[in-house]
């Protein structure tokens, strides 16, 4: 027998409770940040080893995010199954380590287990747990309180504002670490070398530009003619125009062809320097291809030269070279 589904209000409803309800959550940690929070970040920064994350259910699958933060944000981590770790996955521990626990209750069985073989070995332990007065909590060397007033669940069950708080505390952690190491957009490209992102980060405009013959070239005195069949050999819509030292004086583009068309009867007479756009928008090749992208967004264009310290064009970069890249 089919069930009849409830009106979208009332599933709006619910979802905003819930949203309510998981906001509450994060925001309550603001006020419970504490000397806690400092020596937790300053046990992870003088850290010689890895941190190691470890939780157990749902809590784990937290914990395993919490790693792969930390390990793209310039602090060495993984995740450690708690359960695993006391059959043998223990020696992935070692002295130099530091050990982040989560556990809601503070009182999970295959967490707590742990313990002995941490103070053995003598490493810091990190926890992470929703009641300050658990065992967990005061066997740590540091403990962040992820308490929360009750779960988004209408049985206050299942884990879910305590699992976004715990998400939220271990961003909070990753990204104080990162600003006190002085963790860069470049350091964190090394990381992430696949897909748009890497490509966003690392790409520079030597990597995309059009050099040599496929540079676009006149000099100053040449017949617009020139100009002409020099953008549509290339077909970058522009062409460099250079005074007698190889100097960017000025660029010429399809825009500039339109203008001259609207101002100009007669373009036979007309010379490059009559009606090219100076001294043009350039860059540098070590610049960002991602910057690249905005300077010509601000400037509305497509193209842009590409100069050396002697403001002597050397490339040529076009949007296109940027959208086949992926770098937009």
């Amino acid at each position: 027998m089919s069930q009849t589904s409830p009106p979208a209000s009332l599933l709006r409803e619910s979802a905003l409770r819930t949203l309510s309800l998981e906001q509450a959550a994060i925001g309550a940690l603001m006020s419970r940040l504490d000397e806690e929070f400092d020596h937790a970040c300053r046990l992870m920064l003088d850290c010689q080893g890895r941190v190691i994350v470890t939780g157990m259910g749902k809590s784990g699958h937290i914990a395993g995010k919490i790693a792969a933060t930390l390990a793209s944000t310039g602090t060495p981590a993984f995740f450690v199954h708690p359960g695993e770790a006391s059959h043998g996955d223990l020696g992935m521990i070692t002295r130099g380590d530091v050990v982040l626990a989560l556990s809601n209750s503070g009182e999970t069985a295959e967490v707590t287990a742990l313990l002995p073989l941490l103070k053995r070995l003598g490493t810091p332990l990190i926890s992470m747990t929703g009641r300050p007065g658990s065992t967990l909590a005061r066997h740590a060397d540091a403990h962040l309180n992820s308490a929360v007033e009750r779960e988004a669940c209408p049985h206050d069950l299942a884990p879910t504002s305590s699992t976004t708080a715990a998400l939220a505390l271990g961003d909070a952690l990753a990204v104080a670490l990162l600003e006190a190491r002085g963790f860069t957009a470049e350091d964190f490209a090394l990381s992430h070398p696949g897909g748009t992102l890497g490509k966003r980060l690392l790409l520079t405009v030597q990597d995309l530009m059009h050099s040599g013959d496929r540079l676009p070239l006149v000099t100053l005195g040449s017949p617009l003619r020139d100009a002409l069949i020099e953008i549509t050999r290339q077909g970058l819509g522009f062409t460099c125009v250079v005074d007698q030292q190889g100097r960017l004086a000025g660029v010429y583009t399809d825009g500039d062809l339109r203008r001259t068309l609207d101002q100009h009867h007669d373009l036979r007479d007309l010379t490059v320097d009559e009606v090219m756009t100076r001294p043009g928008k350039r860059i540098s090749p070590q610049v960002l291809a991602a910057e690249a992208v905005r300077l010509m967004e601000d400037s509305r264009i497509t193209a842009l030269a590409v100069v050396d310290d002697q403001q002597r064009p050397i490339g040529a970069l076009h949007m296109h070279d940027l959208l086949a890249s992926g770098v937009i």
